[in-house]
């Protein structure tokens, strides 16, 4: 039987200040962190959005953390462009310069600097894929990523947990047979317990590999 593992709430709290402190795309003195129960809440204020996105990252590689909130405010310098511009911008990213997401499938909106995707997408890597293309313009305080899953294909479920299992078996064998894979139409379950946060977030980039998955709610807990 394993066990869940604990650490105190203070330890967690030093471990993610040495996390932050140890990302050079951080400037770990402008955040606050406070943990509870294994819960991290990150706070303060960063120059970019990357900045931000990378110290939540930080944050949660740090073992024994379980949820990191999100209280960090973007502080823009001079210069900043407006919701016109950052619109733009984002368009010609998606019309000229993305090969991964189809063209014409992604539409933009910005309101106060935050940037908002819609549309459709066949797989989950191309969702991905046009938030990342536009996390790092200039001037944007954060990304809502509305972009819904149209696959163009689909599978039974019982042929769709069986080649998940199958990848799981590959990628991580000595793990795999601790974890459950539920299929519901095109929404995966995944269930069990595996030792490291890593594998964990593995696991659910497994599931989304299938072809005609639209959702993935990964219940796996994290065990010593």
């Amino acid at each position: 039987m394993t066990q869940t593992q604990h650490r105190p709430d203070h330890q967690l709290r030093t471990d993610v200040n040495e996390e932050l402190a140890w990302t050079p795309s951080v400037n770990a003195e402008e955040i606050g962190v406070a943990v509870t129960d294994g819960e991290a809440t990150l706070s303060g204020h960063v120059g970019t959005y990357p900045e931000k996105e990378e110290a939540l990252r930080a944050a949660t590689r740090v073992h024994g953390v379980t949820v990191t909130a999100d209280k960090i405010v973007v502080r823009h310098g001079h210069d900043v462009p407006d919701d016109a511009d950052l619109t733009r911008e984002a368009m010609i990213i998606f019309d000229r310069r993305s090969v991964v997401v189809p063209k014409n499938s992604v539409q933009v909106e910005v309101r106060d600097h935050v940037l908002t995707l819609r549309g459709a997408v066949p797989w989950q890597f191309q969702r991905e894929a046009a938030r990342n293309a536009v996390a790092g313009l200039p001037g944007i305080s954060g990304v809502r990523n509305l972009i819904s899953l149209r696959p163009a294909a689909t599978a039974a479920p019982a042929e769709m947990q069986a080649k998940i299992t199958a990848a799981l078996t590959r990628h991580m064998p000595e793990m795999s047979q601790h974890v459950e894979v539920g299929v519901d139409g095109t929404q995966v379950t995944l269930t069990g317990d595996v030792p490291t946060a890593a594998e964990r977030r593995s696991a659910e980039q497994t599931a989304w590999f299938a072809p005609g998955v639209t959702a993935v709610d990964n219940r796996m807990t994290i065990t010593d």
